[in-house]
């Protein structure tokens, strides 16, 4: 449901900043989401006030103007963010993002992917991984990379839905079922 939401406002700012002559790209829209968000996720009192029931929707508006304002957002972006806002979504903020940025990366024919490694990968290692999933997905490929202690080693690529699981616990994991199978 959450997810369906989510989907449902970045598909409306989408409408928004895609329209010809929106003055506002895209891209920027992203970037201004993200700043918004790394704004909420660093403040606990902003995050507070805004999810609140009794703050009152124009103390949170002005609020919210304020803080747009010194993120330097669009009129467009401000207003997306009043609505979600308004209509008690700032709970589901970061999907909404997620959810533009997936519109995005669709529009321009790219597959994003999370690499979780149990140590960094240098950039040959991170260009010979991505060319290998660029060719597996036939997208160009955004990738993020995160260093997790608990994948041992190997690693595990999630793209979409859709989970590679090449760590040592994956193996280890399979090993065991084959010889439990066997004996």
């Amino acid at each position: 449901m959450a997810l369906a939401i989510a989907n449902r406002y970045a598909s409306a700012l989408a409408d928004v900043v895609s329209q010809p002559g929106s003055g506002l790209g895209p891209e920027q829209a992203l970037q201004q989401l993200q700043d918004f968000e790394a704004a909420l996720e660093a403040s606990a009192e902003l995050r507070g006030v805004l999810l609140s029931p009794a703050v009152r929707p124009a103390e949170k508006r002005a609020l919210t103007a304020q803080l747009c304002n010194r993120l330097g957002c669009s009129e467009k972006v401000r207003n997306f963010i009043y609505v979600v806002v308004d209509h008690r979504r700032v709970a589901l903020f970061g999907e909404c993002v997620n959810a533009y940025r997936s519109w995005l990366d669709r529009r321009r024919g790219a597959a994003r992917i999370e690499v979780r490694t149990a140590r960094a990968l240098d950039a040959d290692q991170q260009a010979a991984l991505e060319e290998r999933f660029a060719a597996l997905t036939g997208k160009s490929i955004a990738a993020q990379y995160v260093v997790d202690a608990d994948v041992l080693g190997g690693g595990i690529v999630r793209v979409g839905s859709m989970v590679y699981d090449g760590s040592l616990r994956a193996g280890l994991q399979a090993l065991d079922r084959a010889m439990r199978e066997a004996g």
